[in-house]
């Protein structure tokens, strides 16, 4: 693989207007694809064969009427006054009568009619119908709609403007730049070169508009949850500087030894780009094996995501040399552009010799220290629980929010996740009595405030209830109440019970997740284990790597939950509604950490395999991987918790959630895992750690990850000198 990409990189330097005009052609195609062809996306998450979906399944055939999208506006009288009152219904009508008139609507309904009047008659809930789903919903048609009311807000009246038209795609903008402007100064430092640093952030924006803009073309064939273009911008931004960051690093060293330009741009993507293409495949791996879960929104997320780290990886190994080519030695400092510097080429005893040889020396206290640190941090994510997060959890200030919270102050909390209990029988006859029985069978059940009478289908067949809870959608309480009412509903056999609804649908979500990630997790270390005996020949440093992974998703979690779950610090975030984790963060979280920890394990572990290879010992050789590896991994390292940092400042709850999670764990996978307790370990193992049994060493084939092989073919050919063309 070395050979290959070796002369790949030679030739994309020499044919460097070629190859940059290619990428550039595919950009513009694909932006112009993108803007022609690209499709909606969906804030829904459907799950085929849970209870929940298949009532929604039900209901959209047995009420087509109501398949399209809801409303809630919620209308509130000031202190001491009441809506029944003779000037305020009318009032309220006059409000009705401009929501049926909004473009899109179906139908909006009277509270007086529906009886959705608060007992002491201060708050009331205008139901409305629209004609669509929520993601064909016009930006007018829902602008229209929260503009609504505004002549009863002059009168006096609270109007919020709420329910599921209101969900939104998550915008992207100026909070990400910041991660990305902190990112730029981290390069340039590493650098000493603004022009190295921009154009390996030029390179990966390119690889980010090629793959963001693929995904869009493409949009249109595939039903895309809202949150898939933001984890596959994160994630493309986060490895595509850092990609770009390895190869750019290894050219720079190979200058200054004194190899000419497409010489010095093959060997770095021949060796640094090596460990580019195995790091970056297995991310790709761990996403795109998020379809064995079986769940399509997280298949399309993880494929999504997948795919634009797969471009970032073309990128870096095509294009960058490419653009190495045009700016030549410029992406030195100015005070080594003048030939080949030995005395700058060789290795410097800084931080990381230093930093490597205490570890080695104190490795007993380090791993324990260590181990035992995050163990602890590991023990709050025994309590950690799962949901869909609902309207009563989002940014305060929201419209979606204010109209929560004015349900929950006027109705209670359960008013905003009602439940909905679906009941189908073969005749009308068959439908009323067990709707009459489950009525009867509900009542008592602690928790359940009420249950509506039935609104039947056009055949009489189908009855739908609604159910309202005590307690919020998010809370334990109502999570029982699900498992409750649908343990009865079994009890009655005369019909088909399913119970569904936001919050019923959140939960099923949760346990399918929950039921899937112990698998999902396995597969990921298994793999791991796998990937990484055939890259290092040994049979200790995979285990190793896959331990400690385990140790930096168990903190991960550990940390998450302190925050967002429990509310620790949450203030200094931008968290004002504590809450559980959104449903997916765990799952998704284990197929990127496994992912980008192998890229440090790899790019930290080669080079101490080439140099006990070499004739090092153990010892030295540990300490020469760290002393080498540990400025370039720390730069990378502050590049990627910088760009996941930046989705934070999103008011998103569940982008500020994932990229605090994915911040954390790079910087507990980098700084605690494989820069302190991985050398603390392969120190402690000694030349045990490169041991690998010789029937499995005849098996396994020689990727030579670290390009050993090729430096041994194009040293004995010549010489740096002679390199000079």
């Amino acid at each position: 693989m070395a050979t290959l990409l070796y002369r790949l990189g030679r030739g994309a330097f020499r044919r460097r207007k070629v190859v940059v005009a290619l990428w550039l052609g595919l950009l513009l195609a694909l932006g112009g694809g993108a803007l022609a062809f690209m499709g909606p996306t969906s804030s829904n998450f459907t799950i085929p064969g849970t209870e929940s979906q298949r009532a929604i399944d039900m209901l959209a055939e047995e009420f087509p009427e109501a398949s399209g999208t809801t409303g809630t506006i919620v209308v509130a009288a000031p202190e001491g006054e009441t809506l029944t009152a003779p000037q305020r219904q009318a009032q309220l009508g006059q409000l009705v009568k401009e929501a049926n008139e909004l473009p899109g609507v179906l139908a909006a309904l009277d509270p007086f009619t529906t009886g959705s009047v608060s007992p002491d008659g201060r708050y009331a809930l205008i139901s409305v119908q629209f004609t669509e789903q929520v993601d064909k919903v016009t930006d007018s048609q829902r602008t229209a709609y929260e503009q609504s009311g505004s002549a009863a807000q002059a009168a006096g009246l609270q109007v919020e403007h709420g329910g599921e038209v209101m969900n939104s795609e998550p915008e992207v903008g100026s909070t990400e730049a910041i991660g990305v402007a902190v990112a730029m100064v981290v390069l340039v430092v590493t650098f000493g070169s603004l022009v190295a640093a921009g154009m390996t952030m030029l390179n990966a924006l390119i690889g980010v508009g090629v793959g963001m803009a693929g995904l869009y073309a493409l949009s249109n064939t595939f039903e895309m949850t809202s949150v898939t273009p933001v984890l596959a911008l994160m994630l493309g931004l986060a490895v595509g500087i850092d990609y770009s960051l390895f190869i750019s690093s290894r050219y720079r060293q190979n200058l200054l030894e004194g190899f000419d330009g497409d010489e010095a741009a093959g060997r770095a993507v021949g060796t640094a780009g090596s460990a580019v293409v195995f790091a970056g495949a297995t991310v790709v791996i761990a996403l795109a094996g998020l379809a064995v879960v079986q769940i399509p929104f997280l298949t399309v997320m993880g494929l999504a995501a997948a795919a634009t780290v797969a471009v970032a990886v073309l990128v870096a190994i095509t294009l960058l040399p490419a653009l190495l080519g045009f700016i030549g030695a410029r992406v030195l400092p100015r005070k080594h552009r003048g030939g080949p510097d030995k005395a700058a080429a060789e290795p410097t005893q800084g931080f990381g010799f230093t930093w490597a040889r205490w570890v080695t020396r104190a490795r007993i206290p380090v791993i324990l220290a260590g181990v035992l640190a995050l163990g602890a941090l590991t023990l709050p994510a025994t309590d950690m629980r799962l949901a869909l997060p609902d309207a009563g959890s989002g940014p305060a200030g929201s419209a979606p929010r204010e109209a929560a919270d004015l349900i929950a102050e006027g109705f209670g909390p359960g008013f905003t996740g009602r439940l909905a209990l679906v009941v189908s029988g073969d005749s009308p006859e068959q439908t009323a009595a067990a709707v009459q029985e489950i009525t009867t069978e509900l009542q008592g059940t602690e928790n359940l405030l009420a249950v509506t009478p039935p609104n039947l289908s056009g055949d009489q067949t189908t009855a739908l209830l609604s159910i309202i809870p005590g307690t919020s959608p998010t809370d334990e309480a109502t999570e029982d109440l699900v498992h409750t009412i649908r343990e009865k509903a079994t009890a009655v056999d005369s019909a088909d019970i399913l119970l569904t609804g936001a919050t019923a649908f959140g939960i099923d979500v949760s346990e399918s997740l929950s039921d899937a990630m112990p698998i999902y997790l396995i597969l990921v270390v298994g793999l791991s284990i796998l990937l990484l005996m055939l890259v290092f020949r040994s049979i200790l440093v995979p285990v190793k790597a896959a331990l400690g992974f385990l140790l930096t998703v168990g903190a991960t979690f550990g940390i998450t939950v302190l925050v967002f779950q429990q509310g620790n610090l949450a203030g200094l975030l931008g968290v004002d509604t504590p809450g559980p984790l959104v449903s997916f963060l765990p799952i998704l979280l284990i197929g990127i950490l496994f992912g980008l920890a192998m890229d440090y394990e790899v790019f930290l572990v080669s080079r101490m395999r080439e140099d006990f290879v070499h004739g090092d010992t153990a010892q030295q050789a540990t300490i020469n991987g760290m002393g080498h590896g540990a400025r370039v991994v720390t730069a990378a390292a502050l590049i990627m918790v910088s760009v996941f940092a930046g989705f934070m400042l999103m008011d998103d709850p569940i982008i500020k959630s994932m990229g605090f999670a994915m911040a954390i764990g790079v910087a507990i996978d980098a700084f605690v895992v494989r820069m302190t307790i991985v050398p603390a370990v392969m120190s402690l193992l000694g030349k045990s750690a490169w041991w690998l049994p010789g029937w499995l060493s005849k098996i396994l084939p020689n990727v030579d990850i670290e390009g050993e092989a090729l430096r041994k073919q194009l040293d004995s050919a010549r010489t740096p000198d002679a390199a000079q063309v």
